[in-house]
Order: structure tokens, then sequence, then C-alpha cells
């Protein structure tokens, strides 16, 4: 079982800039593949953006040029840097672990609100 610490949520203006922190157990988290995830109320939950073992980045189309995914494998900590934040961008945030294409875990998330 993976434990994980999430952090970074809060309620910015339109604009403004978060950075959340996803900081998950094990001492192979460098083989983890990493992602990020949001569910917006009553909406489906949707991949914003993940990071490979080897580092490869992956975003959707609505955060490409103002979200960036990154990891620090000696902290076992991913990051998602949020600029530029919209109304729409409001949702809960979820760290995702996958373990050779086969095993998922998911962190607790974390809310994040965007709103003048």
């Amino acid at each position: 079982q993976i434990q994980f610490v999430e952090s970074g949520g809060g309620l910015v203006q339109p604009g403004e800039s978060l950075r959340l922190s996803c900081v998950a157990s094990g001492k192979i988290f460098q083989l983890y593949d990493m992602s990020w995830h949001r569910q917006a109320p009553g909406k489906q939950r949707e991949l914003v953006a993940s990071i490979a073992s080897g580092g490869n980045t992956n975003y959707t189309d609505d955060v490409k040029g103002r979200f960036t995914i990154s990891r620090d494998n000696a902290k076992n900590t991913v990051y998602l840097q949020m600029n530029d934040l919209k109304p729409e961008d409001t949702a809960v945030y979820y760290c995702l672990v996958t373990i050779g294409g086969v095993y998922e875990y998911w962190g607790q998330g974390t809310q994040v609100a965007v709103s003048s």
C-alpha cells in the first residue's frame, strides 16, 4: 500500500498560481509513473498531466502552456505548477501512482478553487 501526502491547494483569483505537491511512500518511487487528475463538481475525473518514470510528460490540451508537471525522485515527490489559473480549473486534484501499467494508487485529493 502506498501512503500519500498531497498539499498546495487553496482559493485563488483568476490569473494567479498554485503549486501542488504529492509525496508518495515507497522505496522505488523512481519507477512510478505519476499523474495528476482532477474532478469538478458534476463531472467525471479527468487526466491533467502525467510524468513517466523516465521523465516524459503529457498534458491535456486545456492546461498546455499553463501547467507544468515535474518530479523529484530524491524526495518521492511530484509537483504540479499551475499558472494563469481560470475558474474552469476549479476541482479536486488527485495524485495517481501507476506501477508497471497495472497497479494504481490514488491520493486523497486537494481542493483548488479559482474565483474572483
